[in-house]
């Protein structure tokens, strides 16, 4: 039986999380785009429930490359974007022990990461934070650049942008079916049926599901779990002026937050795609680590939540069509570097999209069209 679709568009991108705002948003000045959401509203899952810090020396190369192409649209957004400053100062600091000074070392000596950084002694650590734990901490190398992003700010500009283009935002709207006929994509979802020329799959954690419905090949990309708590902080101590910290081999991090302090073990537990909810192990776990790295006595844990972190087979994000299907392309796998690149990778993709060379701006930080899209998938060996 053929169906009939409600509505007919150019572009149909699936999830309405960061990734699926912003290429929606990117897309919709120049074509007719439907944005479909599964949850009751945008940014349920990993963009509500981001750590929300900017870094330009976090994750791998590719990663750090899209970080900066996205520096400039987060500190200064289009005007109208956003009713107020995106960011604000945070700082950003890898602390290591003594056993850990080679890795940190290497790191420091980054050619992208070392003009970006200082190198700072335990003394000069401890001045950013006093929390950490004089015994613990042997040096660090400090990111003053380092930025709070409001991440809800950033999600709805997106969202504000796309709708002020005639974009067509459907919630509560899960993919039951996705076939290709006559030259387009007819999507079944839970409020009925929509067609389009080009199919965005920025599903997150359900990526891998959304191209197996699609008939593309699977195991490009993986959800993994990560926990986050909230504690008090030491009452002697004003907090908000520290840094984000992280320990040089990401065993733990933590960071003001709103009078709190967010701890983290940096877990990455895999899982099925789902509504992700802390495990007991992970919440002790945190406090147990970020406890041994400094003066911290935890009485009471005020909130514990988890998000999924979906990364591809080589840790990149994928940014292209899929070679195996006409008018289908992939905006997944960011891992949890996926609000700082979210700028760059929508601007790659829409260009890509509208088969244009890639941005100026991109190919000055290295980035390429072939490392972004599933093209290397076919090159490398299943995981």
């Amino acid at each position: 039986m053929t169906t009939v679709p409600e509505a007919v568009f150019d572009i149909a991108v699936i999830g309405a999380g960061m990734a699926g705002a912003s290429i929606a948003s990117a897309l919709s000045s120049t074509h007719r785009v439907l944005l479909l959401e599964q949850e009751d509203q945008p940014g349920y899952h990993a963009t509500g429930r981001s750590a929300a810090v900017f870094t330009a020396i976090y994750g791998n190369e590719t990663v750090r490359a899209l970080s900066r192409a996205s520096r400039e649209f987060l500190a200064a957004p289009p005007e109208g974007f956003a009713d107020h400053a995106l960011t604000s100062p945070l700082g950003n600091m890898f602390v290591a022990r003594a056993d850990q000074l080679g890795r940190l070392e290497a790191f420091f000596a980054r050619p992208d990461i070392a003009p970006l950084t200082t190198w700072l002694d335990a003394s000069a650590t401890r001045r950013l934070c006093p929390l950490l734990a004089e015994p613990y901490v042997a040096a660090s190398v400090y990111e003053p650049g380092a930025l709070a992003i409001d991440v809800d700010a950033l999600h709805q500009g997106y969202l504000r942008a796309f709708r002020r283009n005639g974009g067509a935002l459907v919630t509560r709207s899960g993919l039951e079916g996705l076939d290709h006929d006559e030259g387009r994509w007819i999507l079944r979802t839970a409020t009925g049926a929509f067609a389009s020329a080009v199919v965005v799959n920025a599903a997150g954690a359900w990526a891998d599901n959304v191209a197996a419905m699609a008939g593309s090949r699977t195991g490009y990309v993986k959800p993994f779990r990560r926990t986050a708590v909230l504690v008090d902080p030491p009452a002697d101590m004003e907090i908000a002026r520290w840094p984000f910290v992280m320990d040089i081999d990401e065993d733990f991090y933590f960071k003001p937050d709103a009078g709190a302090l967010l701890l983290s073990p940096a877990d990455e537990t895999a899982c099925e795609p789902c509504d992700a909810q802390p495990d007991e192990w992970d919440i002790a776990v945190a406090v147990d680590r970020v406890c041994t790295a400094t003066t911290l006595q935890v009485r009471r844990i005020r909130h514990s939540w988890a998000g999924l972190r979906t990364f591809s087979r080589d840790r990149l994000p994928i940014a292209g069509p899929d070679l195996d299907l006409p008018g289908f392309y992939w905006l997944a796998g960011q891992g949890g570097y996926g609000i700082q690149t979210a700028p760059a990778l929508a601007q790659l993709l829409a260009a890509r999209i509208r088969d244009e060379d890639c941005p100026e701006a991109l190919r000055a930080e290295g980035i390429a069209y072939a490392d972004m899209g599933t093209e290397r998938f076919h090159l490398q060996p299943a995981a």
